[in-house]
């Protein structure tokens, strides 16, 4: 495989071993070099077999981690506020 490898060629790699293999490729499916490519890409391999098409991506796995970022967020600006508070106190 080459070194430099477009997006567009790792989605045309993760179909084509997909097509061939008849189920979701594993990274063990391809050589070091192109599942860094890919990953470089996408990020988690799970990722990036989604944004090839070939998986669906779980919307309640990306609801649930939409609503703990909110609340992660919430906590957040809580905190800040009552930690400024207690700075003015003193």
């Amino acid at each position: 495989m080459s070194s430099k490898i477009t997006r567009e060629d790792c989605i045309l790699l993760i179909q084509q071993k997909t097509n061939e293999l008849g189920h979701f490729p594993k990274k063990s499916d391809f050589d070091t070099e192109t599942v860094s490519m890919i990953k470089s890409y996408f990020g988690p391999w799970p990722r990036a077999l989604e944004a090839s098409g070939v998986k669906e991506p779980d919307l309640q796995k990306i609801e649930q981690k939409r609503e703990k970022r909110k609340r992660a967020r919430a906590n957040q600006i809580k905190y800040r506020k009552e930690h400024s508070k207690e700075e003015n106190k003193e």
